[in-house]
């Protein structure tokens, strides 16, 4: 191999001619918005997931909480 041809590790410089204000930034992976809709996840503390065994039950636990926050907010003070 000629010593030309490896690069240096530490050389990240973009050239002057680049303009980054005209790239379109593509969102991946979990970012994608495509790809989130419909698909939210969310990470139960231990002592919380004991409580709910599947999805569903998370799922009815805070439509009642809704239901709870929305009669809470009618009821006149």
């Amino acid at each position: 191999m000629k010593k030309n041809s490896i690069k240096k590790q530490d050389d990240y410089e973009l050239r002057e001619e680049y303009d980054l204000s005209k790239m379109t930034i593509m969102p991946k992976g979990r970012f994608d918005p495509k790809r989130r809709i419909g698909n939210n996840v969310v990470v139960l503390e231990p002592d919380v997931a004991k409580a709910f065994p599947n999805d569903e039950a998370v799922n009815e636990a805070l439509r009642l909480l809704l239901k709870a926050s929305q009669l809470s907010k009618r009821a006149p003070a």
